[in-house]
């Protein structure tokens, strides 16, 4: 009943990968030996099926960010070095997200150009590199120097292939309710004198007949001309503009 199937694969029945026989099975692949590789590969799809479950609210279906993660997993084999000493695992994971993420980039609605992709994926790999050389996370200026671009750049590039995020993502959650990104965002426009102007226009036409207050709904409310005006309550123009001119003039006493 707990039967989950990816690109047609049983998830329950994925091989699991012990440390010593990926350490024996690396040894071979970078030996050229095939199949070593492919036993390899499909003893750690269970690592891709980890990654691609962070990636379970994008609307994205399975199957594809399985088959991206898998191709972010034989691109981490090919470029793995053992003589890091750092676990696979380790190393691929980073990798899998990274394909994930530029795949969700490329095909989402926010278009980016491939030049700017480009200096963000670089980047991002100038990063990588600079964190195991200088055993830190490095700061932008050493990513730009390493790149031999302006910081400007370099950060312009990386927030454009950001993850967006919906003003609804949940951002905190106690015993009650979540706390999404759009209870946390000012309204600019709903300042406090707008919201006492808004209530002193509501009085003002209270204070007017029906047709006047009609009149001046379909002008500024609605965005009518007189001349709409006119053929929508029967009236003429003239008499339109007589009677929008006395609606004015009387809510000036109110607002």
């Amino acid at each position: 009943m707990n039967k989950v199937d990816i690109c047609c694969i049983d998830t329950g029945k994925l091989p699991k990968m012990t440390a010593k026989r990926s350490m024996e099975l690396l040894e071979k692949v970078k030996a050229g030996d095939d199949g070593a590789r492919e036993e390899f590969i499909c003893g750690n799809l269970r690592l891709v099926l980890s990654v691609i479950q962070r990636f379970s609210n994008r609307g994205e279906q399975a199957d594809d960010l399985f088959q991206i993660g898998c191709i972010g997993l034989i691109k981490a084999l090919d470029n793995f070095d053992m003589s890091h000493g750092v676990r696979f695992s380790t190393y691929a994971v980073p990798m899998i997200i990274g394909e994930i993420r530029r795949y969700l980039r490329d095909n989402g609605s926010m278009r980016v150009s491939r030049s700017i992709r480009d200096t963000a994926y670089h980047a991002l790999q100038a990063r990588s590199e600079l964190e195991v050389s200088l055993g830190r996370e490095p700061k932008i200026g050493e990513i730009a120097e390493a790149m031999g671009l302006e910081e400007s750049d370099v950060v312009f590039a990386l927030d454009a292939i950001a993850d967006t995020l919906s003003l609804h993502e949940p951002v905190f959650r106690d015993d009650g309710d979540a706390v999404a990104i759009v209870d946390q965002i000012k309204d600019e426009t709903a300042s406090e004198e707008s919201w006492i102007n808004s209530v002193a226009i509501k009085n003002g036409l209270d204070k007017l007949n029906e047709r006047e207050r009609k009149i001046v709904e379909l002008r500024f409310f609605l965005g009518r001309t007189q001349v709409e005006v006119a053929g929508e309550i029967g009236i003429s123009q003239a008499q339109v503009s007589r009677l929008e001119k006395h609606a004015l003039q009387q809510m000036r006493k109110y607002v």
